[in-house]
């Protein structure tokens, strides 16, 4: 059975604003290392999965972004979205082009910007997962093990039946569970039987077509219209109509809250989805005040802070928890518990018309 990839890239990033921006979004980044986000995700699927059958969703403004950083990735293998509608219709358009293609096959779906330090460890794992979703009709999740009460996240409940693959634990799923409160956190903490839900599906093409059928029939025929229209001229014109009528709704309400047969493997690889800028600091080193600091800084009492440059000299006196962020036309200065608010930001520069700064 071939293993193919499907790597969702049409987000735009807005947390990370204002360095990442609708031009030049997140994934496209070199947040750590030497390559970007998309980059380094491409690089290690390659340890299990051919280039040839690797594909990625976008909209239309990112696919020259792919083509050139990814050059050695087959042009028909960027699956473009007409207009975005969450992760559901994401997989569901990924899932009819795999299928025609490779109609014997297993799906691995994940997001393009997240951060893995182990990936043997990931590689591993993965493979486990192939292995249990190839059997009978099993949906299967990467579940990231809680080290401390994220209130950002949505979490996996897992039952008791457990069963040990290749060394491997493989729980039941018992519920997905929305982002909870900070006392709800904690007690999903200690319980020891919740999980951060990475994003990351593993299951085979059919299952997926199956489940999506069941619990999404209208999503269904709109599908099967646009496979239809797979060998004729107006193709791209009908894909584009027919995708535009798709609700806009994410696999995890979709099919992963009301499917059966869910699995998902505990992970510890040091993972990290990057969501905002607070992630610099699991990510990178900090100095000996607490700070993560990147460019031309000068700081004195400085304390807990997350400082960027963008070349121009950022110099910061007795300040303690701020990001301070500077780019070519843009200086973002936040308390990190606002971190998460962001977008507050880029709806307020949309109301005042002001989206060059977008």
């Amino acid at each position: 059975m071939t293993i193919t990839a499907v790597i969702m890239a049409g987000g735009k990033g807005e947390r990370f604003w204002p360095k990442s921006r609708t031009h030049l979004p997140k994934q496209f980044l070199n947040i750590s290392g030497n390559k970007s986000m998309i980059q380094q995700t491409i690089s290690r699927l390659e340890n299990l999965i051919d280039i040839k059958q690797i594909f990625i969703v976008t909209n239309e403004l990112y696919a020259e972004l792919i083509r050139a950083q990814i050059p050695h990735l087959p042009h028909d293998n960027i699956i473009i979205e007409p207009i975005g509608r969450n992760t559901a219709p994401c997989v569901g358009l990924a899932s009819i082009i795999i299928e025609a293609k490779y109609p014997d096959s297993t799906m691995v779906v994940l997001p393009s910007d997240h951060i893995i330090e182990n990936e043997d460890g990931f590689i591993k794992i993965l493979k486990t997962a192939v292995e249990v979703a190839q059997k009978d009709n099993n949906l299967v999740t990467l579940g990231i093990k809680p080290v401390y009460p994220e209130t950002g996240y949505g979490y996996i409940e897992s039952t008791k039946q457990i069963q040990h693959i290749n060394e491997l634990e493989v729980h039941k799923v018992n519920k997905f569970v929305e982002k909870p409160d900070f006392q709800t956190a904690q007690e999903y903490l200690a319980s020891g039987n919740f999980f951060w839900n990475s994003g990351i599906f593993i299951w085979k093409t059919s299952v997926i077509r199956n489940y999506i059928k069941l619990f999404m029939p209208e999503m269904h025929d709109l599908l099967e219209t646009m496979k239809c229209a797979f060998n004729k001229e107006d193709k791209n014109q009908v894909i584009r109509s027919e995708f535009i009528k798709m609700p806009d709704q994410s696999i995890d309400y979709g099919i992963m809250e009301k499917a059966e047969n869910i699995y998902v493997i505990p992970c510890v690889f040091g993972w990290d989805d990057v969501g905002s800028w607070t992630a610099l600091d699991r990510i990178n080193d900090r100095d000996e005040n607490g700070n993560v600091i990147k460019g031309n800084i000068l700081n004195i009492d400085t304390k807990r802070c997350i400082i960027e440059s963008n070349g121009k000299l950022i110099a910061t006196l007795g300040i303690e928890d701020l990001i301070v962020v500077d780019t070519e036309d843009v200086t973002l200065i936040c308390t990190k518990d606002k971190a998460q608010e962001v977008k507050l930001l880029l709806k307020e520069l949309r109301t005042q018309k002001l989206e060059q700064y977008l």
